[in-house]
């Protein structure tokens, strides 16, 4: 007979190997993307992409090639470089301003506090399509086409994270704001001395997701981004593509070192996503 123990035990097993499997799986394109990047495009050609280990013909050429500037590789570092600032400047402005966006509409009470919350929702029910015409109008008034600040302010306070932050920051009691008033902190010192430390697990969930949003964005700095010395990697990289001739080296081995920054910083702030998405409440 089964006991519990062991039935517990086999449950756990099975639920190991299950995502054991799922990550095998969601490795596996990375797996034959870095397999490819290390194979002359011949090889590319001749058996397509494929996780055959084949050790005649493996070499780090491509990868020497974008280092010394080879092959169509000249602008790959100035895309790196653009991807990593444009991210940077992305990321920080839009987690500080949605961040107050959504703590206020969380946190205090005032005319039209619903009807704003209501319009952050239908917002993020319309497809961004929709809105690049009258936004590269907005662009261009505002002079800021073919910058950073052409990919960066048009969405720099999404509705997502606004939604996110006003969520996480309703579960705050506020008797840590009364609290607070009585010590005389501002408003402001309320908001960044008391509730910012109490929202890093939000910070820290919204960074990953903003910043691979930003390192990721291809359709609208397409459309601000003119001069190749401004572009991101995600436009540089797809440049390599063309009628002319494909440079599937560069292309390949570039697109696996791209996945390195969004790996870091996933590294760096999962557990953000393990820990606990509440806020304790008052200690007596």
């Amino acid at each position: 007979m089964i006991t519990e123990k062991q039935r517990w035990s086999f449950s756990t097993v099975m639920l190991l190997v299950l995502f054991v499997i799922l990550a095998v799986m969601a490795l596996f394109p990375l797996y034959a993307l870095f397999l490819a990047s290390i194979k002359p495009s011949s090889e590319l050609f001749r058996y397509g992409l494929n996780v055959r280990l084949d050790f005649d013909v493996m070499t780090l050429a491509n990868y020497k090639a974008i280092f010394a500037g080879k092959g169509g590789s000249a602008h790959y570092f100035s895309w790196y470089k653009n991807s990593i600032l444009i991210t940077l400047l992305f990321t920080v402005i839009c987690l500080f301003l949605s961040s107050m966006v959504g703590y206020g509409l969380a946190m205090y009470n005032f005319k039209g506090r619903n009807l704003i919350f209501t319009l952050v929702l239908a917002v993020m029910m319309i497809p961004v399509e929709i809105i690049l015409l009258p936004l590269y109008r907005l662009s261009i008034d505002l002079s800021i086409i073919n910058s950073i600040w052409g990919v960066i302010l048009p969405f720099v306070v999404a509705p997502l994270p606004i939604f996110f932050f006003r969520q996480f920051a309703s579960g705050i009691p506020k008797d840590f704001m009364d609290a607070g008033r009585i010590d005389g902190c501002s408003e402001m010192g309320i908001f960044f001395r008391i509730m910012i430390p109490m929202l890093v697990p939000a910070f820290g969930a919204m960074t990953i997701l903003q910043a691979m949003f930003s390192w990721n964005n291809f359709l609208w700095p397409v459309i601000v981004l003119r001069s190749t010395d401004n572009f991101t990697l995600p436009i540089g990289l797809a440049s390599l593509l063309s009628p002319v001739g494909n440079n599937y080296e560069v292309l390949l081995s570039g697109a696996v070192l791209s996945i390195l920054p969004i790996l870091v910083l996933f590294l760096m702030f999962q557990r953000f996503f393990i820990e606990g998405l509440t806020v304790g409440g008052v200690k007596g």
